[in-house]
């Protein structure tokens, strides 16, 4: 909710982002790696697996259902994966895909991913795909002017709406 602050400016607080914004980002763990060992629960965030490769919700979103496809194995690049694994990644996203046009009735999607530091990926030795809804009109300003991102929906209710659509999907 938007605070009056003085000078008659608005301010939209999002304490959620603070512990990203303080962690430790040179952390040697890969928080892909992390999840792909973890225990199917709502911590992982995990809301799918296959046999190369698993779906993740990013736990910092951009929007609603914003979910990552990334390899079981840990590598750096597509290059590096064999041609089971990419299959298996594309056909993946595609399943987001369709799941996630259903699910949130979304306009359309943004699918890509940052090859190295330099592209912007933040995990730079695991690369990942990133499936992000988006729908008419939403142009992300509050990125933009404030900082923030709007996102009304928690993590643990996306994750308990597409973990079972994508079981289904898969058999």
């Amino acid at each position: 909710m938007p605070v009056d602050m003085p000078g008659n400016r608005d301010v939209l607080f999002a304490p959620w982002r603070y512990d990203y914004l303080v962690s430790d980002k040179s952390a040697s763990a890969c928080i892909f790696c992390e999840a792909a060992a973890a225990a199917d629960d709502p911590d992982s965030l995990v809301v799918s697996r296959g046999e190369r490769v698993f779906v993740i919700l990013n736990r910092y979103p951009y929007t609603n259902g914003h979910v990552m496809v990334a390899p079981l194995d840990h590598v750096g690049s597509l290059s590096e994966s064999d041609e089971e694994t990419l299959r298996e990644l594309i056909t993946t996203v595609a399943r987001a895909e369709k799941i996630l046009t259903e699910t949130y009735r979304t306009d359309g999607l943004n699918i890509g991913l940052n090859l190295g530091a330099a592209a912007g990926a933040g995990i730079a030795d695991h690369y990942h795909i990133h499936v992000v809804p988006r729908w008419k009109g939403d142009t992300n300003f509050m990125s933009v002017a404030a900082g923030v991102r709007v996102v009304p929906e928690e993590l643990s209710a996306t994750r308990a709406r597409l973990t079972p659509l994508f079981a289904k999907a898969g058999s």
